[in-house]
């Protein structure tokens, strides 16, 4: 039996952060944009792998959104 997982974060540029979440996605897993969403799908054969696999991807998805949130303000004019 295969276990299953879809997770589905918001964010301001997804397109970023899911090209920064791609590089790390193993055979078994896939990321694309949804709107201002970022969707990746993971399937693993025992329920631990899959534990251990959504634990990694949340890590890297934080990382990823606050990667791109901080070079957006670093690159966006401030207009004050």
């Amino acid at each position: 039996m295969t276990r299953r997982a879809r997770l589905r974060t918001t964010h301001a540029d997804p397109a970023v952060v899911a090209a920064a979440l791609i590089p790390d996605n193993t055979a078994s897993m896939t990321t694309r944009v949804e709107g201002d969403r970022v969707v990746t799908e993971i399937e693993r054969e025992t329920t631990g792998g899959l534990q251990s696999s959504v634990d990694d991807y949340v890590v890297n998805v934080s990382v990823a959104d606050t990667v791109a949130e901080t070079a957006d303000r670093h690159t966006t004019p401030n207009h004050e």
